[in-house]
Protein backbone atom coordinates (compact mmCIF):
# COMPACT_ATOMS: atom_id res chain seq x y z
CA UNK A 1 0.00 0.00 0.00
CA UNK A 2 1.53 3.36 -1.02
CA UNK A 3 2.31 5.95 1.63
CA UNK A 4 -0.22 8.71 2.14
CA UNK A 5 0.70 12.01 0.45
CA UNK A 6 2.56 14.60 2.48
CA UNK A 7 0.21 17.29 1.17
CA UNK A 8 -3.32 16.95 -0.17
CA UNK A 9 -5.42 19.76 -1.59
CA UNK A 10 -9.09 19.07 -2.27
CA UNK A 11 -11.50 21.40 -4.05
CA UNK A 12 -9.48 24.50 -3.22
CA UNK A 13 -11.21 27.75 -4.06
CA UNK A 14 -9.98 31.33 -3.67
CA UNK A 15 -11.97 34.51 -4.20
CA UNK A 16 -11.04 38.17 -3.97
CA UNK A 17 -14.32 39.95 -3.41
CA UNK A 18 -16.57 38.96 -6.30
CA UNK A 19 -13.66 37.71 -8.41
CA UNK A 20 -13.10 33.94 -8.36
CA UNK A 21 -9.34 33.37 -8.76
CA UNK A 22 -9.22 29.60 -8.12
CA UNK A 23 -12.03 27.15 -8.83
CA UNK A 24 -11.98 23.69 -7.18
CA UNK A 25 -8.32 22.75 -7.61
CA UNK A 26 -7.27 19.34 -6.25
CA UNK A 27 -3.85 17.64 -6.20
CA UNK A 28 -1.45 15.75 -3.95
CA UNK A 29 2.28 15.93 -3.24
CA UNK A 30 4.21 12.88 -2.07
CA UNK A 31 7.07 13.22 0.40
CA UNK A 32 10.33 13.87 -1.40
CA UNK A 33 8.70 15.08 -4.60
CA UNK A 34 9.06 18.38 -6.40
CA UNK A 35 5.75 19.52 -7.88
CA UNK A 36 5.17 22.57 -10.07
CA UNK A 37 2.03 24.67 -10.43
CA UNK A 38 2.31 26.30 -13.83
CA UNK A 39 0.37 28.97 -15.62
CA UNK A 40 0.52 32.35 -17.26
CA UNK A 41 0.24 35.54 -15.27
CA UNK A 42 -3.21 35.66 -13.66
CA UNK A 43 -3.89 31.93 -14.03
CA UNK A 44 -4.29 31.49 -10.26
CA UNK A 45 -1.10 29.63 -9.42
CA UNK A 46 0.08 32.15 -6.81
CA UNK A 47 -3.35 32.12 -5.20
CA UNK A 48 -3.10 28.34 -4.84
CA UNK A 49 0.23 28.38 -3.01
CA UNK A 50 -0.73 31.38 -0.90
CA UNK A 51 -3.86 29.55 0.19
CA UNK A 52 -1.84 26.50 1.18
CA UNK A 53 0.56 28.71 3.16
CA UNK A 54 -2.37 30.41 4.89
CA UNK A 55 -1.68 33.84 3.44
CA UNK A 56 -5.11 34.14 1.79
CA UNK A 57 -8.46 32.68 2.78
CA UNK A 58 -9.70 29.71 0.83
CA UNK A 59 -12.41 27.08 0.72
CA UNK A 60 -11.70 23.38 0.48
CA UNK A 61 -9.62 20.91 2.45
CA UNK A 62 -5.83 21.04 2.91
CA UNK A 63 -3.94 18.39 4.85
CA UNK A 64 -0.25 18.30 5.73
CA UNK A 65 1.19 14.99 6.89
CA UNK A 66 -2.32 13.73 7.62
CA UNK A 67 -3.44 16.77 9.62
CA UNK A 68 -5.96 19.31 8.38
CA UNK A 69 -4.40 22.76 8.22
CA UNK A 70 -6.95 24.76 6.22
CA UNK A 71 -8.40 26.24 9.41
CA UNK A 72 -5.04 27.18 10.90
CA UNK A 73 -3.27 30.56 10.75
CA UNK A 74 -0.04 30.73 8.78
CA UNK A 75 2.26 30.60 11.83
CA UNK A 76 0.63 27.36 12.98
CA UNK A 77 1.17 25.86 9.55
CA UNK A 78 4.82 26.89 9.72
CA UNK A 79 5.15 25.17 13.10
CA UNK A 80 3.89 21.96 11.48
CA UNK A 81 6.67 22.00 8.90
CA UNK A 82 5.51 24.27 6.09
CA UNK A 83 8.02 26.79 4.75
CA UNK A 84 6.91 29.58 2.41
CA UNK A 85 8.94 31.83 0.11
CA UNK A 86 6.66 34.63 -1.14
CA UNK A 87 6.69 36.23 -4.55
CA UNK A 88 8.89 39.32 -4.56
CA UNK A 89 11.20 38.04 -1.76
CA UNK A 90 9.91 40.44 0.94
CA UNK A 91 13.09 40.45 2.97
CA UNK A 92 13.57 42.90 5.85
CA UNK A 93 15.50 45.61 4.02
CA UNK A 94 16.80 47.44 7.10
CA UNK A 95 18.12 44.26 8.77
CA UNK A 96 21.32 42.41 7.97
CA UNK A 97 21.40 39.09 6.15
CA UNK A 98 22.14 37.29 9.40
CA UNK A 99 19.30 39.06 11.22
CA UNK A 100 16.88 38.16 8.42
CA UNK A 101 17.87 34.53 8.75
CA UNK A 102 17.52 34.60 12.52
CA UNK A 103 13.97 35.90 12.06
CA UNK A 104 13.27 32.76 10.06
CA UNK A 105 13.96 30.65 13.15
CA UNK A 106 11.71 32.57 15.53
CA UNK A 107 9.58 29.44 16.07
CA UNK A 108 12.66 27.33 16.78
CA UNK A 109 15.28 29.61 18.40
CA UNK A 110 17.42 26.68 19.53
CA UNK A 111 18.02 25.69 15.90
CA UNK A 112 19.59 28.98 14.80
CA UNK A 113 23.17 27.70 14.66
CA UNK A 114 22.29 24.57 12.69
CA UNK A 115 20.01 26.61 10.44
CA UNK A 116 22.71 29.14 9.65
CA UNK A 117 25.15 26.35 8.82
CA UNK A 118 22.64 24.83 6.41
CA UNK A 119 21.82 28.13 4.72
CA UNK A 120 25.44 29.20 4.35
CA UNK A 121 26.28 25.79 2.87
CA UNK A 122 23.42 26.10 0.40
CA UNK A 123 24.16 29.74 -0.44
CA UNK A 124 27.83 30.57 0.24
CA UNK A 125 27.23 34.09 -1.07
CA UNK A 126 25.01 34.79 1.93
CA UNK A 127 27.81 33.77 4.27
CA UNK A 128 30.04 36.34 2.58
CA UNK A 129 27.37 39.02 2.94
CA UNK A 130 25.91 38.13 6.33
CA UNK A 131 26.78 41.53 7.83
CA UNK A 132 25.30 43.51 4.94
CA UNK A 133 21.86 45.05 5.06
CA UNK A 134 19.36 43.17 2.92
CA UNK A 135 18.55 46.36 0.99
CA UNK A 136 22.08 46.34 -0.46
CA UNK A 137 21.75 42.87 -1.98
CA UNK A 138 21.02 42.17 -5.61
CA UNK A 139 17.67 40.67 -6.60
CA UNK A 140 19.20 37.22 -6.87
CA UNK A 141 20.86 37.52 -3.48
CA UNK A 142 17.59 38.65 -1.94
CA UNK A 143 15.92 35.56 -3.42
CA UNK A 144 18.63 33.41 -1.84
CA UNK A 145 17.95 35.19 1.44
CA UNK A 146 14.20 34.61 1.20
CA UNK A 147 14.75 30.90 0.56
CA UNK A 148 17.35 30.72 3.32
CA UNK A 149 14.98 32.36 5.78
CA UNK A 150 12.40 29.66 5.07
CA UNK A 151 15.05 26.94 5.44
CA UNK A 152 15.87 28.13 8.95
CA UNK A 153 12.69 26.38 10.15
CA UNK A 154 13.85 23.03 8.67
CA UNK A 155 10.58 22.69 6.74
CA UNK A 156 9.20 19.36 5.62
CA UNK A 157 7.48 21.11 2.71
CA UNK A 158 8.98 24.20 1.08
CA UNK A 159 6.58 26.29 -1.02
CA UNK A 160 8.01 28.86 -3.43
CA UNK A 161 6.00 31.48 -5.29
CA UNK A 162 7.66 32.52 -8.57
CA UNK A 163 11.28 31.92 -7.47
CA UNK A 164 12.67 32.92 -10.89
CA UNK A 165 10.67 36.15 -11.24
CA UNK A 166 12.79 39.15 -12.21
CA UNK A 167 16.10 37.28 -12.16
CA UNK A 168 18.73 37.03 -14.87
CA UNK A 169 19.11 33.63 -16.59
CA UNK A 170 22.39 33.05 -14.77
CA UNK A 171 20.87 33.69 -11.35
CA UNK A 172 17.87 31.51 -12.18
CA UNK A 173 20.33 28.69 -12.77
CA UNK A 174 21.99 29.35 -9.41
CA UNK A 175 18.65 29.37 -7.57
CA UNK A 176 17.41 26.19 -9.21
CA UNK A 177 20.66 24.32 -8.59
CA UNK A 178 20.25 25.23 -4.91
CA UNK A 179 16.65 23.98 -4.96
CA UNK A 180 17.89 20.73 -6.46
CA UNK A 181 20.35 20.37 -3.56
CA UNK A 182 17.60 21.19 -1.05
CA UNK A 183 15.42 18.49 -2.54
CA UNK A 184 18.24 15.96 -2.51
CA UNK A 185 18.56 16.55 1.23
CA UNK A 186 14.96 15.40 1.66
CA UNK A 187 12.81 18.54 1.56
CA UNK A 188 9.62 18.29 -0.49
CA UNK A 189 9.11 21.18 -2.91
CA UNK A 190 6.00 22.86 -4.29
CA UNK A 191 6.60 25.79 -6.62
CA UNK A 192 4.39 28.15 -8.57
CA UNK A 193 6.15 29.26 -11.74
CA UNK A 194 5.38 31.09 -14.96
CA UNK A 195 8.57 29.78 -16.56
CA UNK A 196 7.50 26.24 -17.37
CA UNK A 197 10.76 24.90 -18.80
CA UNK A 198 12.74 25.96 -15.77
CA UNK A 199 10.27 24.43 -13.31
CA UNK A 200 9.88 21.18 -15.27
CA UNK A 201 13.65 20.70 -15.20
CA UNK A 202 13.41 20.27 -11.43
CA UNK A 203 9.96 18.76 -10.92
CA UNK A 204 8.55 15.24 -10.96
CA UNK A 205 5.12 16.36 -12.10
CA UNK A 206 3.16 19.51 -12.75
CA UNK A 207 -0.33 20.97 -12.88
CA UNK A 208 -1.12 23.66 -15.43
CA UNK A 209 -3.70 26.28 -14.50
CA UNK A 210 -5.82 28.52 -16.70
CA UNK A 211 -8.35 30.94 -15.21
CA UNK A 212 -8.17 29.18 -11.85
CA UNK A 213 -8.72 25.62 -13.10
CA UNK A 214 -6.37 22.70 -13.76
CA UNK A 215 -6.38 22.15 -17.53
CA UNK A 216 -3.39 19.84 -17.86
CA UNK A 217 -1.41 17.61 -15.53
CA UNK A 218 1.19 14.88 -15.79
CA UNK A 219 4.79 13.88 -15.35
CA UNK A 220 7.40 16.53 -15.98
CA UNK A 221 9.04 14.55 -18.79
CA UNK A 222 5.84 14.19 -20.79
CA UNK A 223 4.79 17.78 -20.20
CA UNK A 224 8.14 19.14 -21.34
CA UNK A 225 7.45 17.57 -24.74
CA UNK A 226 3.77 18.43 -24.85
CA UNK A 227 3.01 20.82 -27.72
CA UNK A 228 0.38 22.56 -25.61
CA UNK A 229 3.08 23.53 -23.09
CA UNK A 230 5.38 24.57 -25.91
CA UNK A 231 2.72 26.79 -27.44
CA UNK A 232 1.57 28.39 -24.20
CA UNK A 233 4.86 28.72 -22.36
CA UNK A 234 7.57 28.79 -24.99
CA UNK A 235 10.82 30.06 -23.55
CA UNK A 236 12.85 29.58 -20.42
CA UNK A 237 15.87 27.35 -20.08
CA UNK A 238 16.92 23.95 -18.92
CA UNK A 239 18.36 23.56 -15.43
CA UNK A 240 22.03 22.72 -15.81
CA UNK A 241 22.94 19.20 -14.77
CA UNK A 242 19.47 17.72 -15.40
Amino acid sequence: MPDAPLLTVEHLGVSYGHVRAVESVSFAVQAGEAVAILGANGAGKSSVVRAIAGVVRASGVITLNGQRIDGLPSHRRAALGLGYVPEGRRVFADMTVRENLQMGAYLHPRTVTAGLDLVFTTFPRLAERQRQFAATLSGGEQQMLAIGRALMRSPTLLILDEPSLGLSPLLVQVIYRALLDIRRRGTTLLLAEQSAHVALGLSDCAYVLETGCVVLQGGAGSLRNDPRIEAAYLGGMEVAGQ
